[in-house]
């Protein structure tokens, strides 16, 4: 996994044209499929709020960063289960901290 894109932020447009300006939680890639996933939250959410993280698979760039164009929305179960299982441990992790 990796921590380093700490205050790394994206703007995502939904499909009204709102913008919301989001800050990578971490990324990470899986063996199994193949790909790099992102994990994102509100920018300003407090720490003790509980918030809607979204998840997106990307091909990153020359630089290992993803931007809004390179994201790919997770349409398989399977592969919904095994981010969810990432996020779960990098969560319990942070909580131990």
């Amino acid at each position: 996994m990796n921590n380093e894109e700490e205050n790394q932020q994206i703007t995502l447009v939904d499909d009204n044209g709102n913008e919301t300006l989001f800050e990578v939680l971490f990324t990470f890639e899986s063996d199994d499929y193949n790909k790099s996933y992102i994990m994102l939250y509100p920018l300003g959410s407090e720490a003790d709020e509980e918030v809607e993280i979204q998840a997106y698979s990307f091909n990153p760039n020359e630089n290992g960063e993803a931007t809004e164009s390179d994201l790919e929305p997770i349409e398989d179960d399977a592969e919904w289960d095994m981010v969810e299982e990432v996020l779960n441990t990098f969560l319990s992790d942070e909580s131990m901290q």
